[in-house]
């Protein structure tokens, strides 16, 4: 029996998914938990991987093409199997099938504003999958492939991001912000960072705001369809700054984790981020989310709230500052954390507790 491929959805509020890349074409073997094509939300982009084993089949939307979530994108199929038929009412426009084009003989080449259009086999045919104007390319020579590809990385880049601005444009016109702000001694932090080998000072402020928000249900909580929802499981996204764009994958259930084990998913995760191969399941569910920008030499910021979320932690960096010890003026590390929150979800008197559960334990840091 064929395996659907279908659009994944990535967030509740997700709609739709557009195709930036088929890894494989029509006609392909593929086998299950091999990379099958990338797609963007209004959240991140992520490879999704194949369902299972075949060969690619009936592909109906082609790259740049925006999916519903849950429709069928392509089929995997055994040998001798056919392409099942979706419902008439719900069959989209099949998706052009790609075939390497005939060399053309078309030739201009040099002189001002001269056109290339003397192209290699596979430089056409990665054009016509990617919808890219050949004659549009700048340089002298030959069309290569990797001309093509570098058009359609220039353009997944500028999409990615226009999509991170339109999102972190939504969430500041919808969701009413209101932010605390407090320093806190970083004496503990710092210890507890050079007790433990491949621990960062993001691995034990995941730790202790995944422990707040156990204490603290309200700020675990999500605004949806008009209501307050309490999120049953505690997971902390980490913001990480990529050449594409701000993403942010997920410490799952970070809350259940020790310091050790929220480092090497840290790990996990940030190097996937950087690389492009998030997974689906990398990027879903998360309930906050820390922003760490204190390696930059910033001192203090603030983030702006990622629906459906109720708050955000804006972390600045450790520097030696002079405090009150005991009526008594000492210099000691200190941070400044900024919490941003949705006002429909956390109100001040919540949020002020929550920071101060947040710092107490900062602060108590072994």
């Amino acid at each position: 029996m064929a395996t659907d491929v279908i659009m994944p959805a990535l967030g509740l509020a997700q709609e739709t998914g557009k195709i930036l890349r088929w890894f494989k074409s029509e006609g392909d073997t593929v086998a299950k938990g091999e990379p099958l094509l990338e797609i963007e939300t209004d959240k991140v982009t992520v490879e999704v991987e194949a369902p299972g084993d075949g060969t690619l089949a009936g592909v109906r939307a082609a790259e740049g093409d925006e999916v519903p979530v849950g429709d069928v994108v392509a089929f995997l199929v055994a040998a001798g199997e056919s392409v099942p038929e979706l419902e008439p009412s719900a069959k989209p426009e099949p998706a052009a099938v790609s075939t390497p084009s005939r060399p053309s003989d078309k030739v201009s080449l040099g002189g001002e504003g001269a056109r290339r259009s003397l192209a290699s086999p596979k430089a056409r045919r990665l054009a016509k999958e990617r919808g890219i104007d050949l004659d549009s390319l700048a340089g002298d020579g030959p069309i290569v492939a990797a001309d093509v590809e570098g058009v359609r990385a220039q353009t997944a880049t500028s999409s990615r991001w226009r999509t991170m601005a339109e999102r972190v444009t939504r969430s500041w016109q919808e969701a009413p912000h209101f932010y605390l702000r407090r320093e806190v001694d970083a004496t503990g932090l710092d210890a507890a960072k050079r007790r433990r080998d491949g621990i960062t000072h993001t691995d034990l402020l995941v730790q202790a705001v995944a422990s707040a928000l156990r204490k603290h249900p309200r700020v675990n909580a999500s605004w949806r369809d008009g209501d307050v929802i309490e999120n049953e499981h505690v997971n902390v996204s980490v913001a990480v700054a990529t050449e594409d764009g701000l993403v942010a994958p997920v410490v799952h259930d970070a809350d259940r984790l020790d310091v050790e084990a929220i480092a090497e998913r840290r790990r996990e995760i940030v190097e996937a981020a950087r690389e492009g191969r998030l997974r689906p399941e990398d990027v879903i569910g998360a309930t906050i989310t820390v922003s760490n920008l204190g390696m930059y030499g910033v001192d203090e910021f603030d983030a702006i709230v990622t629906g459906p979320q109720a708050a955000i932690l804006a972390v600045g960096r450790i520097a030696e500052r002079v405090i009150a010890v005991d009526g008594e003026p000492a210099v000691r590390p200190t941070l400044v954390l900024t919490l941003s929150f949705d006002h429909r979800v956390v109100d001040g008197a919540r949020g002020a507790e929550f920071l101060d559960t947040l710092a107490q334990l900062i602060e108590e840091a072994t």
